[in-house]
């Protein structure tokens, strides 16, 4: 594609703004963001430029004419499937109704002539086309129970009832398709159920409109809800890279400041710790010198130096006994071991005195309580 080409093209694109809005909007499938367009701006061209060759879903406008054509034909075959499927139900649940009927209200003979008409004939078509080749291959298939299509004919309602049927069919028909336009009017409606026929007719007319526009509103609303996801994940992308560049400032910040004031951090921590060591020093000094007055009161003070008075009294007599005794002991350690040896004596010799007076004593005392 030559250049002159795509400035020929890029300015048709739509009714965007920018270009980089216009080739978004033209490639709604393809994951690209506008900071992908604007670091390639060839890039950008070349979509521009490919967007009038293609539509939005990626097709070239001959594939494109194709795939409407074999759209609409598929549809036009859905329609006819469609006519004739509706129509074998509605018989169906005419038929049904009919059921319900008879056990509930008296049925004249000539609606059970018709509807027992309609239920042979729909019988005997079903086997008949059980029965038939099959018209998408040359084979015959085999025959179910050894029958073929003219035996299950004879079971046909007379040509009489048959046309009578057939008269009457339409009339049948309308009724209760009526029925089932004013029931589905009532619930898309539901305050036409108290109107009159004529008036339900006329807005019955108007129904088809209404829907077609309800789902059109629908369709554009869901159209509208896609293209709203599609932004909405672009702008979370986004969100989440400008999200990452935060982070990665944030440990910037967290590693590279941080970590060059964590010496003055830690420094000043430690001055903080020794100034509220020293405070709590000089609170439990500060606790111990008023349970210290708290302890000792004046009147006990007087009493403690009177005590210590008293024993530094008794102190120095002991010490004064002590010397006049060690005195003593000087001057008996003069006389030798013979003296210790007769000190030993003596003493022993108290022992057995004192021992003797204490039996004589409790003697005497036995000696009482006899007499």
């Amino acid at each position: 594609m030559s250049t002159g080409l795509e400035s020929s093209h890029v300015p048709v694109l739509g009714k965007y703004d920018s270009l980089h809005q216009q080739v978004l909007a033209s490639v709604p499938l393809c994951d690209i963001t506008d900071e992908d367009l604007t670091q390639n701006p060839q890039f950008c061209k070349l979509l521009a430029t490919l967007s009038q060759h293609v539509d939005r879903t990626g097709l070239t406008v001959p594939l494109k004419s194709e795939l409407d054509k074999a759209e609409q034909k598929l549809q036009n075959q859905r329609r006819q499937w469609l006519r004739s499927e509706s129509l074998h139900k509605c018989l169906q649940e005419m038929l049904q109704d009919h059921c319900i009927r008879k056990h509930h209200t008296t049925v004249s003979p000539e609606q059970n002539m018709f509807y027992d008409t309609i239920q042979k004939s729909m019988l005997v078509s079903q086997c008949i086309r059980q029965l038939d080749p099959s018209s998408t291959t040359d084979q015959d298939q085999p025959s179910i129970l050894g029958l073929n299509p003219q035996q299950v004919m004879e079971f046909m309602p007379s040509e009489k009832n048959s046309q009578r049927m057939k008269q009457a069919l339409p009339r049948e028909l309308e009724k209760h398709l009526k029925k089932k336009c004013f029931g589905l009017l009532s619930y898309y409606q539901p305050e036409c159920e108290s109107e009159s026929d004529g008036l339900k007719n006329t807005k019955l007319s108007h129904l088809s409109a209404q829907l077609d526009k309800d789902k059109k509103r629908a369709e554009s609303l869901k159209e509208v809800c896609r293209e709203n996801t599609v932004l909405l994940q672009r702008q979370t992308r986004l969100y989440l890279g400008e999200l990452i560049k935060c982070i990665q400032l944030l440990q910037s910040v967290i590693l590279d400041h941080r970590l060059k004031t964590q010496t003055d951090l830690d420094r000043n921590k430690l001055d903080y710790f020794e100034g509220k060591c020293q405070l709590v020093l000089q609170k439990i000094k500060t606790e111990m010198v008023e349970i210290q007055l708290e302890t000792y009161t004046p009147e006990a003070i007087s009493a403690h130096r009177k005590i210590r008075e008293k024993l530094n009294a008794e102190l120095k007599a002991c010490q004064a006994e002590k010397q006049s005794v060690e005195s003593k002991l000087s001057s008996f350690e003069i006389l030798g071991k013979e003296f210790e040896a007769l000190a030993e004596e003596y003493c022993r010799l108290r022992r057995e005195i004192e021992m003797k007076k204490w039996a004589l004593k409790e003697f005497a005392h036995y000696s009482n309580k006899q007499n």
